[in-house]
């Protein structure tokens, strides 16, 4: 009985030990968390002092009352500062967190800096399609130049264009948007050069490049293709330290709530996420389960989501949120209209 005591006793200090041992030992993990929550409609701390999310000048604007959250994701851990497998373990017990492996979020050939780079790329790019989903929804009209953003290794285009530059025409069709180009490459088909009208440091000049044809049957000219607009008035959009382009369709409903007399939401306190294109589609973004939990933290009792994220949706709306399905700005405003009346919201779309 005294041995079997003190082996007893032995293996319980080395379990604790081992326990112990473990809690500092880093994991090949992150955890993704509930981040900072911001209301499009108020304000955000910037150079040391709060200014307006969203201000707009050179045009008329309204009062709004309660919020339109944006929702964001943080991160606990860095590839040089891991989280412990003790930080791990209670993750995995709270249901607002996930366990990632780090990879999947900072890939290995990619450095910590690049990647805030990358992402605040994202957020300006959000920015100003937000911006022209807004004006496009209200039917005010802009200019839209569609420019090279970048050239595919071994691309066709390679000694022809070159980034910056603004491609006018396709075979004599103007192109006001990167749909209209993939259109007119398109058309030209791979066979034959396709004649670009193209406006390089201010001046205008004429080059052909022969697209390829992908493996799917896609025409390709060989060109990361971008968008740069001019807007008619100023929207300058100031938040700090987040990047990424999932508040897109929060910050057009912000815009277009500014833009047009009464609220949106009925003064009352709706958050949601979703990457947004120029023509009002709204896409799908990551993280959407944190982001859920960081809206009923904020206080919101509804949260519009991505359609197209419904199945990571489904079995995890946490008490006291009702979530709404969207695949366009409109959807999301006819939501908005349901939920400032309090009718008709039964039958609006939702991730079941």
């Amino acid at each position: 009985m005294k041995r079997r005591r003190t082996i007893g006793w032995v293996s319980l200090i080395a379990a604790l030990a081992l326990a112990l041992g473990m809690s500092f030992i880093p994991s090949p993990y992150v955890i993704e968390q509930p981040g900072p929550v911001f209301n499009t409609l108020g304000t955000s701390s910037h150079d040391g002092s709060e200014v307006p999310l969203i201000s707009i000048t050179g045009a008329p604007t309204y009062p709004t009352a309660g919020s339109l959250d944006m929702l964001t994701v943080s991160v606990v851990g860095t590839p040089s500062s891991l989280p412990s497998w003790a930080e791990i373990v209670g993750a995995f017990f709270d249901t607002s967190k996930a366990i990632v492996p780090l990879d999947a979020i900072y890939p290995p050939q990619v450095t910590v800096d690049q990647q805030n780079q990358e992402n605040q790329a994202m957020m300006v790019d959000s920015q100003q399609e937000a911006i022209a989903a807004a004006l496009t929804n209200l039917n005010i009209a802009f200019t839209t130049q569609v420019t090279v953003a970048q050239l595919a290794d071994g691309s066709p285009a390679t000694g022809i264009l070159q980034v910056g530059d603004i491609i006018d025409s396709v075979n004599g069709t103007p192109v006001t948007s990167v749909d209209d180009l993939r259109a007119a490459v398109a058309a030209n088909g791979d066979a034959q050069p396709a004649t670009l009208v193209i406006t390089r440091s201010g001046a205008q000049q004429t080059v052909q490049v022969t697209p390829t044809k992908a493996s799917d049957g896609t025409i390709l000219l060989g060109i990361g293709a971008g968008a740069t607009y001019t807007f008619p008035f100023t929207v300058n959009i100031q938040l700090d330290n987040v990047g990424g382009p999932s508040a897109g369709m929060m910050f057009a409903l912000g815009i277009i709530d500014q833009l047009t007399p009464g609220e949106l939401n009925g003064g009352k306190n709706v958050a949601g996420t979703g990457t947004i294109s120029a023509d009002g589609t709204v896409g799908a973004i990551g993280g959407i389960r944190q982001k859920m939990f960081g809206a009923v933290d904020s206080g919101a009792s509804y949260f519009l989501a991505p359609a197209s994220n419904c199945d990571e949706v489904v079995g995890h709306v946490p008490n006291g949120l009702r979530v709404f399905a969207v695949k366009t700005l409109s959807d999301s405003l006819t939501a908005l209209g349901d939920i400032s009346s309090g009718q008709g919201m039964d039958s609006l779309p939702t991730c079941n």
